[in-house]
């Protein structure tokens, strides 16, 4: 029993001891519970890594660097399921769970940890694939050591080792381990940092892995190459490979994520993930069309700092209260063409019709579903502060007869840091310039702003008269949201 607990174990205050088995090293792998006299492991239903935090903080193991699904490790008992951490409990014992022994899992959902206690800073290189083409899951194996990028040797270059490079980008199971530079040579100002590499397949981090020094002895015609399955995740419906519905593969199959708790945090880490840049918005209610496959995740709840969307809690899979309706979207900012936007014929610069720039044509929008939620992004966009009305019919005068109406059915939910992010539809000729929509926003970009002009009295902070002709006269007291 002592030699089972030297590879790491620690007492909890709740009266579990702990350990990591399996692994590159004492602070990586399954995950194991002593209890009742017998060695246990985890399910990975709403295993993320909040409860990798604890376990390597109550290990004294550093910082979590990911939590393994799916028996990355190996397999056991199943001694607890559906452990659910904050984050700052000083035990798992204090995470809620099922009861002991309660579960509804099979070894093949044993959960892991990875910490990264036993790694020396070099060894969490940073790591590329290059020349891959538009997957950033293939390409030339390119690390980062000591302040340097450079590629990686051919010598002894295996599926174990690329099985570590995709691990650490996120990007699935290894598919090929390539050589002879078929992703291209190298920088010739580049070294070769890496050849003989050694890893068993279960190491963290590529730079985990033993390997020897090339110096002079490998040259560029040897860069080594990986291609890995690729992100179990996908946007669908969208003109953009880096907006749209999010899918995920799970048993071989694609599904959808209900967008119950779906915010820019978990957007966040959708866009991380497929190399899509920053979240710019994150739409639930289906705005990229209903899914028809099964819905494989509800409740999702990422901190943003995950590596991928399966470090982050949520339901087990396929369980969930959703309809299609609720399919969860996602707008990120590469390869996405944000608009120019501009507020036309108001009193200051924060007021008047809106006007953007979509394919170089400046145009008007068409008041059809333009809300408070729309103007709110506007004004962020301009630097305006709060939404204060959305206008329709013209307000601010009609735009241009020779300039078009480029957008309609603008449906922001308000979060969104650009009006282009939003989803919309093209009007085609449905709509005309007495529809142009106009917003008003607090502030005006001067000192004072947000304050405006009494005709007589000065300035006051609320119920300010109307400096300019018609405002007001298409409202008919209609709430901005109404139209929603």
């Amino acid at each position: 029993m002592s030699s089972l607990l030297s590879l790491i174990s620690a007492f909890s205050p709740g009266g579990a001891v702990l350990r990591l088995v399996g692994g590159a090293g004492s602070c990586s792998g399954r995950l194991e519970v002593f209890h009742q006299g017998r060695w246990g492991t985890v399910c990975d239903d709403m295993w993320a890594l909040p409860g990798a935090a604890v376990v390597c903080r109550e290990l004294g193991c550093g910082d979590p660097l990911s939590a393994p699904r799916g028996a990355f490790f190996g397999e056991d008992r199943v001694w607890l399921d559906e452990v659910n951490c904050a984050g700052t409990e000083a035990a798992l014992s204090d995470c809620k769970t099922r009861p002991w022994g309660d579960n509804d899992c099979t070894h093949k959902e044993d959960a892991g940890v990875v910490c990264s206690g036993n790694l020396h800073p070099s060894q969490v290189a940073q790591i590329r694939l290059v020349n891959g083409g538009p997957h950033r899951c293939a390409g030339r194996v390119e690390v980062r050591l000591d302040g340097r990028w450079g590629t990686v040797c051919d010598d002894g270059w295996d599926l174990s080792d690329v099985a570590v490079v995709c691990r650490q980008l996120g990007c699935g199971t290894a598919m090929e381990a390539l050589s002879g530079k078929v992703f291209g040579p190298g920088n010739e100002s580049d070294p070769v940092l890496m050849m003989d590499v050694q890893c068993q397949g279960t190491e963290a981090a590529l730079g985990s892995c033993p390997y020897t020094d090339p110096e002079d002895l490998c040259q560029h015609d040897e860069d080594a190459g990986a291609r890995c399955q690729g992100e179990p995740l996908r946007l669908v419906n969208s003109r953009s490979r880096c907006a749209g519905r999010v899918e995920v593969l799970h048993n071989q199959q694609w599904g959808t994520v209900c967008d119950d708790n779906w915010d820019l945090q978990d957007a966040g880490v959708v866009c991380r993930q497929l190399g899509c840049g920053t979240a710019l918005s994150a739409p639930g209610g289906a705005r990229f069309g209903r899914g028809s496959d099964r819905i494989w995740l509800d409740n999702v709840n990422c901190t943003g700092t995950e590596v991928a969307l399966s470090d982050c809690r949520a339901r087990p899979w396929g369980v969930n209260n959703c309809t299609h309706g609720e399919d969860a979207g996602v707008v990120c900012s590469a390869g996405f063409a944000l608009p120019d936007v501009r507020l036309v014929g108001g009193p200051h610069r924060c007021a008047g019709r809106v006007e953007v720039r979509l394919d170089g044509r400046w145009g008007t929008v068409c008041d059809d579903g333009w809300g408070l939620n729309d103007v709110a992004v506007v004004c962020r966009q301009l630097d305006c502060g709060t939404a204060m009305e959305a206008l329709s019919g013209k307000v601010f005068g009609p735009g241009n007869e020779s300039d078009p109406v480029l957008m309609m059915d603008v449906q922001c939910q308000g979060t969104e840091a650009a009006l282009g992010s939003c989803p919309y539809t093209d009007p085609g000729d449905i709509c005309q310039h007495d529809e142009d929509a106009g917003a008003r926003c607090q502030g005006d970009g001067l000192p004072g702003a947000g304050l405006w002009l009494n005709q007589t009295t000065g300035p006051k902070a609320a119920g300010p008269a109307p400096l300019w002709p018609g405002y007001g006269e298409n409202l008919a007291g209609r709430h901005p949201l109404q139209r929603r």
